[in-house]
């Protein structure tokens, strides 16, 4: 399908037939490793820009947490050869990390070469995963223990992270979806055990607590509009509160993560599609969907079910699961695009326009993959459209 035909497709909001959840995730997976394959080393390309016609960089912040999703889908599933395009990314994530622990900001072609914040966090997921799925894994505990002492050092008094912001993006330096560096630092304590890390994730979301609304919605949460924030950076958030407050064992934590989670329950769509930015009263502020964020949302919100045995959220997570598996293009010959996921819904939305970045299809196989273990755990069928066993 050419990029003015999907283009008007999504102007008329024309989506695609929903199949089995299995198909539409090994579609994604197969696309990550092209996207891998679409570069001169062993990262993963940022995105690729439809309307351009072309594959960007590999971008190390992403390729990190991919790493995680790769050796997850590959043991599942039984399917060696993802696990081993982990283990490369991994191993390229090592030899690109700066010598003091830090992970660049950017793409590998960006002009400002500079250690940042929430990418040296990202990168601590595949590391943690490289670490308990390769039996050679020196390398990768050296890398984690540097990028972590790092950062641990560059938080400031109060626990928030101002020092190495990005130069390409962010408002201000405070910024709240920090948390998932800190639920990256998590990581780290669960596989060196030094409970520095986990003390420092703490502190940082005892940070974000001391300045969130009544309402629990968050400042500084977004990279360009922080009194409208993106779904996107909204659950980067939601996601680290949550894990750090049951690896700290924070009710308190718990709660704000919650209570964030019902917010953006209550603002989605009843076709499954959450507004692509929310404003401070968590009422929608735009008319485009953004596709990661609605998987980032379906994993929250059944990772919450899956951790409390409550499921007041599972039926968003399926909603929003299926909006976004309408999306993705599954027929066709254009192996650029096949299996992948868009920045937005439509196309020319606000978020990532007329691109297909590597994130955006690393969470919905996440999302997918959540659903099938919270299927298995209620001993279910995966489900199609609908909930037929389609």
């Amino acid at each position: 399908m050419s990029y003015l035909k999907t283009r008007i497709k999504d102007f008329l909001n024309w989506r695609n037939p929903v199949m089995d959840i299995q198909k539409h995730l090994d579609e994604a997976a197969g696309w990550i490793l092209r996207a891998q394959k679409a570069t001169p080393d062993d990262g993963v390309a940022h995105s690729y820009d439809f309307k351009e016609d072309k594959w960007l960089a590999s971008y190390p912040e992403t390729t990190g947490y991919i790493i995680e999703t790769l050796y997850k889908y590959a043991n599942r599933f039984e399917k060696p050869e993802y696990a081993e395009a982990a283990r490369k990314m991994a191993l390229w994530e090592s030899q690109e990390q700066f010598d003091e622990g830090g992970v660049r900001a950017g793409k590998m072609d960006a002009d400002t070469v500079v250690p940042t914040i929430f990418n040296t966090g990202q990168v601590l997921f595949g590391w943690a995963a490289a670490i308990e799925n390769e039996k050679e894994n020196a390398v990768f505990i050296d890398s984690i223990t540097k990028a972590s002492d790092w950062l641990v050092d560059a938080m400031d008094e109060d626990g928030a992270w101002r020092k190495f912001a990005s130069p390409f993006g962010g408002v201000g330096k405070e910024s709240s979806y920090n948390t998932r560096v800190a639920y990256g630092l998590v990581r780290a304590f669960e596989v060196t055990a030094n409970r520095r890390y986990l003390e420092a994730a703490e502190k940082n979301v005892d940070y974000v607590l001391s300045i969130s609304h009544e309402n629990g919605f968050l400042p500084h949460n977004c990279l360009s509009t922080p009194e409208s924030p993106l779904i996107h950076t909204i659950a980067y958030s939601v996601r680290g509160i949550y894990e750090v407050g049951l690896k700290a064992v924070r009710s308190d934590f718990i709660d704000l993560a919650e209570r964030m989670a019902a917010a953006v329950a209550i603002a989605q769509s009843e076709d499954g599609s959450i507004p692509g930015t929310l404003n401070t009263n968590w009422q929608p502020d735009s008319k485009w969907s953004c596709l990661t964020g609605n998987s980032q949302m379906a994993i929250n919100w059944l990772r919450m079910a899956l951790a409390s045995g409550n499921d007041k959220f599972v039926d968003n997570a399926i909603s929003s699961n299926r909006f976004n598996m309408s999306t993705q293009v599954l027929d066709g010959d254009n192996a650029n695009i096949k299996g992948a996921i868009k920045g937005s819904m439509p196309i020319t939305g606000g978020y990532m326009t007329n691109r297909f970045p590597n994130w955006a299809t690393k969470f919905f196989m996440d999302a997918l993959m959540f659903e099938i273990e919270w299927r298995e755990k209620k001993q279910e069928k995966p489900q199609g459209k609908n909930g037929d066993n389609s």
